[in-house]
């Protein structure tokens, strides 16, 4: 058990759509979260972790004034905030997709909207004013922005003139008629530390080995391991058809005649080599899937 309030340390996780993809990513590094749909203090099997979960928007400010000492949340609303934080590592993943999510400025299609210099004296909704607001002075436009509390496309072209939205493949908007004139950011979730917290030797300790973790079950996302058993005589030639992170391992196997062949690559690299390497002799072929890829 953990000995002091020194030696715990609280990190927060998004709430809402990024919820379920981040305990997800959690569990595959071997962290074992319950109640997470009941309560936004969930119990997590290591005691020397305190899991508070919050709003995406919200982590990184609380972060910053020091009510949680890690968490992880969307770069985008690192930068709405301004909050001063430790970045400890980017983690690509998304609601959906392993694409960034974007934010987009968006009009109807029949819009004559065209550029950002054409919003001059106009009308924007948005969630994160404060991005929108620094991207127009970017661009020496001046605009209205008010501040959207959802649903924000469909406020576009009664209520405003234009929106900025976030997206991860536009197929939302393209279904509601509406066309994306420039993107403004692209945005993953960051794993973030208060910068005391980082400066604590054990609670920095604590973070980075998280961090490893929760990096080596990204990096296995779409990989397997792949195990075979082969006749001698095709080896170089089964070698030559296998991608690795360095080079696959050969075992020999009580009848010299035959070696057991393993690696790791991708599921779609395995499924074009599998057909392949039952043609070249090779039996009892196991494809197995990771959690973690370290290194």
């Amino acid at each position: 058990m953990a000995e002091d309030t020194n030696q715990i340390l609280k990190i927060g996780l998004p709430k809402g759509s990024l919820s379920e993809p981040t305990l997800d990513l959690f569990e595959k590094a071997g962290y074992n979260i319950t109640g997470a749909s009941r309560s936004y203090r969930p119990s997590i099997d290591d005691p020397e972790l305190q899991i508070r979960l919050i709003r995406a928007q919200e982590i990184g400010r609380y972060v910053d004034h020091g009510f949680l000492d890690c968490g992880i949340t969307g770069m985008d609303w690192i930068a709405e905030n301004g909050a001063d934080v430790h970045v400890v590592c980017d983690l690509p993943y998304s609601r959906a997709t392993s694409n960034p999510t974007r934010w987009v400025l968006v009009v109807p299609n029949d819009s004559p909207i065209q550029t950002v210099k054409d919003l001059e004296g106009k009308r924007i909704a948005a969630e994160a004013v404060g991005i929108v607001e620094k991207y127009l002075e970017k661009n020496g436009v001046t605009a209205e922005v008010e501040f959207s509390w959802g649903a924000t496309e469909v406020k576009v072209p009664e209520l405003v003139d234009a929106i900025v939205d976030i997206t991860e493949t536009g197929s939302s908007l393209r279904a509601n008629n509406l066309r994306i004139i420039d993107v403004l950011m692209e945005s993953y979730p960051q794993f973030v530390a208060k910068k005391e917290s980082w400066d604590n030797p054990w609670k920095r300790s604590k973070i980075e080995r998280i961090a490893v973790l929760l990096q080596g079950a990204l990096k296995a996302r779409d990989m397997v391991g792949l195990k075979m058993n082969l006749p001698a005589g095709k080896r170089e030639e089964v070698l030559d058809l296998l991608p690795s992170l360095r080079n696959p391992t050969v075992s020999k196997l009580t009848n010299e005649e035959w070696v057991a062949i393993e690696t790791v690559l991708t599921e779609r690299e395995a499924r074009e080599l599998v057909p392949q390497l039952k043609e070249l002799g090779a039996e009892g072929i196991i494809e197995y899937p990771l959690n973690k890829v370290i290194g």
